[in-house]
């Protein structure tokens, strides 16, 4: 363990610098975070087009204090921030992250809180999750970045055989918990095969972890914040898209939000759209576009928590709309929205009108051309919806009472009371 920390805290001394921002030399954390404020930069708008989606701001939260206007990347280093400075165990280690970040999330930690505590690790991913584990073990508040989650895979069996089962075969004598892995996630637009992935479903087969990926700056730091303090280790995945195009007003002090907890964002009555990450966005456009073309009411719920996820919430919403489509941005094959619908046609079949529904990437790898075409298109998950709602059922829709499947906090099924 002690070599292993030496080993990775050499990082801490490296003379890495990044230009562009006080032209190489790290200028201070206020005044950088300044320099990269949206309200400096006349193309970050709120209501921009982007290639697929327009970003959507929830209204501003003031039940959490004081607010300002900031992008994702920022609500994450303000997440960030804010750990650091109430919790003196926390460290934040990974490719470059000493000096900002490829997508500037720590930018301005290290001069803050000193090359102890936020240092740069060699470019290994497994040694970085293996560290996290040995840190949070230690007593240390362990926040490990991957910088894509495309290259989480080498760390694939420090996370699934080390991170997710040290609790259980220790008999809870130890346990990982405190530690958080971050990953920026998903499409881009230009990305190609390796910047662009979307592995949540991956660790969605894995009890002993939490996967949580957020749609806006607010619910990124609330949620990352939760990740932070909760007593599990959690994989945090970051919709890069957003890191800019996204904006709103977050509060500046530290607040949470529950995981495992799906938000509806939109109510209505006619279908169900689930989804998460950017995808919310593309649900949102879809469920207006069906309102002025069809007069289709939609419900919109963001699972915000993959693993374990929010099964009552989602089956609720079915019961009372009768259809249901799910969409994301990873390959359709073993997707998670296939575990949705398996769960939803076991729990609430005959309340369903008509077929699931579901719109996701094809089964193929990802390119420039073809990775803004399919799941991530609002006209054909307009398509899909349109044709679940046109469907009849020959049948006389049933609502029945019955207990819905819950869940363990720690993502283990647990029986219903009776």
């Amino acid at each position: 363990m002690a070599a292993a920390a030496r080993f990775f805290i050499r990082g801490a001394n490296s003379k890495l610098s990044i230009t562009g921002i006080g032209n190489g030399s790290q200028s201070s954390f206020v005044e950088t975070l300044v320099k990269l404020s949206p309200s400096s930069n006349s193309r970050t708008k709120t209501q921009r087009r982007h290639a697929h989606f327009t970003f959507q701001p929830d209204p501003e939260r003031t039940q959490y204090g004081p607010t300002q206007k900031m992008n994702l990347f920022q609500s994450v280093t303000s997440a960030l921030d804010n750990t650091l400075a109430t919790d003196p165990t926390a460290v934040i280690f990974g490719e470059d992250v000493a000096f900002g970040g490829v997508f500037r999330c720590t930018v301005g930690l290290r001069d803050k809180y000193g090359k102890d505590r936020v240092f740069n690790t060699p470019l290994c991913e497994q040694g970085i999750v293996g560290f996290g584990i040995g840190a949070a073990v230690a007593g240390a508040t362990a926040i490990a970045e991957i910088q894509f989650a495309d290259y989480i895979y080498p760390a694939f069996d420090q996370i699934v055989n080390e991170a997710a089962k040290y609790r259980y075969r220790s008999g809870n004598l130890f346990d990982c918990g405190s530690l958080t892995i971050r990953a920026p996630w998903g499409c881009v637009g230009h990305g190609s095969l390796y910047h662009s992935q979307s592995p949540e479903a991956f660790f969605a087969h894995c009890p002993g972890i939490k996967v949580v990926i957020p749609r806006s700056p607010v619910q990124a730091k609330g949620l990352l914040l939760s990740c932070i303090a909760d007593q599990n280790p959690c994989i945090f995945f970051e919709p890069k898209i957003l890191y800019r195009a996204a904006v709103e007003q977050v509060p500046v002090e530290p607040y949470t939000i529950p995981l495992s907890q799906a938000d509806i964002v939109q109510e209505g009555s006619d279908v169900t759209l689930v989804a998460w990450g950017t995808q919310i966005h593309v649900m949102r456009e879809v469920a207006n576009m069906a309102q002025e073309k069809l007069g289709v009411s939609c419900e919109v719920i963001d699972l915000q928590t993959i693993l374990p996820w929010d099964v009552e919430t989602v089956c609720k919403s079915v019961v009372k709309t009768g259809r249901l489509l799910i969409s994301h941005e990873a390959p359709i094959t073993g997707g998670f929205a296939a575990e949705i619908s398996s769960s939803v046609q076991e729990e609430c079949f005959l309340n369903l009108e008509a077929p699931i529904s579901r719109v996701c990437e094809d089964d193929q790898l990802l390119n420039p051309v073809s990775q803004l075409l399919v799941s991530l298109n609002p006209r054909l998950s307009l398509f899909s919806l349109r044709s679940s709602y046109q469907w009849r059922s020959a049948r006389k829709r049933h609502f029945v009472d019955h207990p819905i499947r819950k869940q363990h906090p720690d993502g283990l099924h647990v029986p219903s009371a009776s």
